[in-house]
């Protein structure tokens, strides 16, 4: 095919991609449905309006190497180690789960041992790129589940790299023993891999390209960054592994480089193209007449996926001490089948693990769960309002953590709600200065532990709920400081601060500038806002440096 013609599809992909795109926004929709519904409208199972699409597949399945490579350059070993145990226990626990479970599903039903594995695979995988664009639009980032939503998914990005090697290696055939040696030789091949782009990135590059020399010259690292990508890409092919094994695993060793932060803030414009082609190719493998022909089918398919996943990643992260609600939300939030899925789908469909009949049931429910992903990024939180509101067990704090009740007379103390970095600064503030007694409410149980190291009396509740309130006593309280990240959250603790205790000081953080007003109108008597604040203390930083230079005015 011409290579003009290919870039032609290309732009009239991308120009129906914005277009749609932009008009799901306009509904305060994700503009990744609009993406999705591209694909699915100009592919060849629809009105077959690119003649060259197997171009412009071939393109996206570079697209989602590169993709991948750009995660890869957000992910670090320190990242890794600060996720918690939730991210790493619970998300290689819900990795695990799912897919064994759907595979033992896939089994009763009649499909074979291999193709089991491989189906179970795929679903074990969540939608990174559609979850956290929708988690940050929401600015839930930062609420307990989505800081559960973000580990796992993070789990399971790295977790892409290992499946792809078991179902290349099962795609190969045999007996358990051969499989078994071509999963070693796999694994023994992938660790060359690693240990070459290792040495590479860590001893090779820096003789030729000094972190100052790339620091001078903008073009380097973005030459550093597509070479190093799609070289690991071709290398990975040519081993036998998928490239986006290659590609990731390039971008994770990249990440600990001093290149890391200029290359990822150079080429957030490539990622956005690249997740745009990816997610408009995937609706290019939509089967629309397929779709109507065993709708029945498909439905129940994708219930089971939403309703099962949903079960599966909310009972991993609850028995890592999360509270019901919160698992619950984590758990729908997760509850759509991943775009790598597709990379696995592939894989089995290439290695002959599953047929066509089945990849098309995959992708039209990959598809229709990634349409449903808004709605179920929406309806999580509210969903773990209500269960936190029946629930008792985690709705209200049962006692203090490791000290006695307090007393019924308690008054004239501080409340912190939230004992994160800017809770624990607030204590030891508070601690250092006044001779004030604090109570803390935390809904985390790992970060409640730290407020139990400073020696703090320390509830585990939801402060959304009255009752965890009146146990602290907000009513005698002399101040209610509320240091919670997500919005949200925020202001309705400031509502149920304000009708407990009228005459009670409230003062509450608020992250975006864009939320100010909302905690103002719930009821709180001074909002710190961190945007403003960050400029107040960087335009003083000015004002001090031009002073010392001798160009500042009088003070």
């Amino acid at each position: 095919m011409d290579l003009w013609t290919a870039l032609l599809d290309i732009l009239i992909l991308l120009t129906a991609a914005m277009v749609l795109g932009g008009l799901c926004e306009r509904f305060r929709q994700s503009p990744i449905l609009g993406y999705l519904l591209a694909g699915t409208l100009l592919g060849p199972n629809a009105l077959d309006l690119l003649p060259s699409h197997a171009a412009v597949t071939t393109i996206a399945e570079l697209g989602i190497a590169l993709l991948l490579f750009t995660i890869g350059l957000e992910f670090s070993w320190r990242t890794l180690r600060a996720v918690g145990h939730t991210a790493l226990g619970g998300g290689t626990l819900q990795v695990l789960l799912t897919g064994a479970l759907t595979a033992v599903v896939c089994l009763m039903l009649g499909l074979g041992p291999r193709a089991s594995v491989a189906v179970g695979a795929m679903i074990a995988l969540s939608s990174t790129a559609a979850v956290l664009r929708l988690l940050a639009n929401r600015a839930e980032i930062d609420a307990v589940h989505g800081r559960n939503a973000v580990g796992i998914l993070l789990l399971q990005d790295i977790a892409v790299v290992p499946l792809v090697l078991v179902i290349a290696a099962l795609g190969g055939g045999g007996s358990a023993g051969q499989i078994g040696w071509a999963i070693a030789r796999a694994v023994g091949l992938a660790a060359l891999l690693v240990g070459a782009l290792h040495l590479l990135l860590n001893y090779g590059l820096p003789l030729l390209l000094s972190a100052r020399v790339a620091a001078r010259n903008r073009d380097l690292p973005i030459l550093l960054a597509i070479v190093t990508a799609v070289g690991a890409a071709w290398v990975s092919h040519a081993l036998g592994f998928s490239p986006v094994l290659g590609a990731f695993i390039a971008g994770m060793l990249l990440a600990e480089s001093p290149y890391a932060t200029q290359i990822r803030a150079d080429i957030v414009p490539l990622r956005t193209l690249f997740v745009t082609l990816f997610f408009s190719s995937i609706g290019m493998l939509s089967n629309p007449a397929w779709v109507a022909d065993n709708w029945m089918l498909l439905a129940a398919v994708v219930a089971a996926i939403v309703v099962g996943k949903a079960v599966v990643t909310s009972g991993v992260v609850r028995l890592f001490r999360s509270p019901l609600g919160q698992s619950l939300a984590t758990g729908i939030v997760l509850a759509q089948v991943g775009e790598f899925s597709l990379v696995v789908a592939v894989a089995a469909q290439e290695g002959r693990l599953i047929g066509v009949e089945l990849f098309d049931l995959i992708v039209a429910s990959l598809t229709i769960t990634l349409f449903l992903t808004p709605y179920l990024v929406a309806l999580g939180p509210r969903l773990a309002t209500v269960v936190g509101r029946l629930s008792t067990p985690d709705g209200a704090a049962a006692g203090a953590l490791g000290e006695e009740p307090i007393p019924p007379a308690v008054s004239g103390h501080l409340v912190i709600v939230g004992f994160g970095p800017a809770g624990q600064r607030v204590a030891e503030v508070m601690m250092g200065e006044h001779n004030l007694q604090i109570l803390v409410v935390e809904l985390n149980p790992h970060t409640a532990d730290h407020a139990l190291a400073y020696g703090l009396q320390t509830y585990l509740g939801d402060a959304t709920r009255e009752e965890v309130l009146e146990r602290v006593h907000v009513g005698t309280a002399a101040a209610v400081v509320i240091t919670v990240p997500d919005p949200g959250t925020a202001r309705q603790i400031v509502q149920r601060v304000r009708a407990s205790a009228p005459n009670t000081s409230i003062i509450v953080r608020a992250r975006y500038h864009v939320h100010r007003w909302q905690l103002d109108v719930a009821g709180a008597h001074t909002v710190v806002d961190e945007e403003d604040e960050v400029g107040v203390r960087i335009a003083a930083a000015v004002r001090r440096r031009l002073r010392d230079i001798g160009l500042g005015g009088e003070s």
